[in-house]
């Protein structure tokens, strides 16, 4: 048992101990990721993953409390993982297979547009690949480089994913 479990069984010094709670709480602010990640190694007894700092002080602040008032009801967890078997969104566990992951949000007959330098581009989605101006291609990134004559990712000149990081370059319109 640790000392926020000791300290919370005890009677008269459970508001000291409540204030302890909330002290530590509002320190996970002011450390550095080094010493959130020996805290995170302190109260959960394994490493860190490697995340960035306020996923660490959110997850330490629910620990805290969660060693101090206690965590959920067995009867709880019973639930939830019985709501969780029921509706597939719910599981984390579950993995996409592989075949599913390619192409499942563009069905077969979607447009895909993109205007480009003042030009609209279209492009039709296949079950076999992507038409573009009477050619099949395999891949819309093939697609992005016949427009641009460059090599794009081709989710993302059609507006189908988010550039992280850099900026994407290639015009006002890109």
């Amino acid at each position: 048992m640790n000392e926020l479990q000791n300290a919370a069984t005890g009677g008269k010094n459970q508001d000291r101990t409540r204030n302890s709670v909330l002290r530590q709480m509002a320190l996970l602010q002011s450390m550095s990721l080094e010493q959130l990640r020996e805290k995170w190694l302190d109260l959960y007894g394994e490493e860190p993953p490697q995340y960035k700092k306020q996923f660490l002080i959110k997850r330490l602040a629910y620990r805290i409390q969660e060693l101090f008032y206690g965590g959920l009801s067995e009867q709880a967890k019973v639930h939830l993982q019985q709501a969780a078997k029921e509706d597939p969104v719910a599981t984390v566990n579950r993995r996409i297979p592989e075949e599913r992951k390619s192409n499942e949000a563009l069905l077969p007959g979607t447009r895909l547009v993109r205007v480009w330098n003042d030009r609209r581009y279209e492009v039709i989605v296949l079950a076999d690949g992507y038409e573009f101006e009477g050619r099949t291609f395999r891949s819309l990134s093939a697609v992005a480089r016949e427009i641009t004559g460059t090599r794009w990712n081709g989710k993302v000149f059609f507006g189908l994913k988010k550039v992280y990081g850099r900026k994407a370059e290639g015009g006002s319109d890109a």
